[in-house]
């Protein structure tokens, strides 16, 4: 354990972060997973709103740093490609 007063409050947030970055981590995979469940389903109108409602999510974490622009733009291209196959 630290035992400087910085390293402290370090530790703490640390602590708090850890747990708001987990959360907005398990929100994003939720998000995606709505997408994916509705283009399992074949239901295509579903799936395009999902995915209308997730993309602001995923951008959202990216901006945030919680994952990278190149991941963001990777899910959503993938996502985008597997809902125009649905035609």
């Amino acid at each position: 354990m630290a035992n400087i007063q910085s390293a402290k409050k370090r530790a703490r947030q640390a602590v708090v972060r850890r747990g708001r970055n987990a959360s907005q981590r398990s929100f994003l995979r939720n998000q995606i997973k709505q997408v994916i469940l509705a283009i399992q389903n074949g239901d295509k109108t579903a799936a395009q709103s999902a995915y209308e409602n997730a993309i602001p999510v995923i951008d959202r974490m990216a901006n945030r740093g919680l994952i990278h622009r190149n991941k963001a733009a990777r899910h959503k291209s993938r996502l985008n490609k597997q809902i125009i196959a649905l035609a």
